[in-house]
């Protein structure tokens, strides 16, 4: 049992010298203003990679995420730091979100007339209930 602890307790020291290793950066914020020396990808996991800053930083990061979902949120977000910089890219991608939010619309649109269509013989008050909708915007 006495060897387990010591294993146990050993671990545990070298663990908590680990995250206070000098140089290891904690948050994105200690990261600003420095520059990336190198980038080592983690052997243990294609996804994780070692960023070394010039001065000696160092911290282990995700790849850069390309999914649809983050990449439109990240440029969203960073918009007022970034359009001075790309502003043709962002008015190209104003236009084609435009025409994204446009083409979402209509096809809710198509969808749902669609529904009401198919659903016509099987709900014969649905007429009747549209018909009243209408009325009730109407008024």
């Amino acid at each position: 049992m006495a060897n387990n602890e010591e294993k146990w307790r050993a671990n545990q020291e070298k663990v908590a010298f680990l995250k206070q290793f000098p140089g290891l950066m904690h948050t994105w914020e200690e990261a600003q203003g420095q520059t990336v020396l190198s980038i080592i990808p983690l052997k243990s996991d294609a996804k994780l990679s070692v960023l070394v800053m010039t001065n000696g930083n160092f911290t282990i990061a995700h790849s850069p995420e390309t999914e649809p979902k983050y990449l439109r949120e990240g440029i969203e977000t960073a918009r007022p730091t970034l359009e001075p910089i790309h502003t043709e890219a962002f008015a190209q991608y104003s236009i084609l979100a435009g025409r994204d939010k446009e083409a979402t619309r209509t096809a809710r649109l198509e969808n749902i007339l669609g529904a009401i269509e198919n659903n016509l013989e099987q709900i014969p008050e649905l007429k009747d209930r549209i018909r009243s909708l209408v009325q009730e915007w109407n008024s």
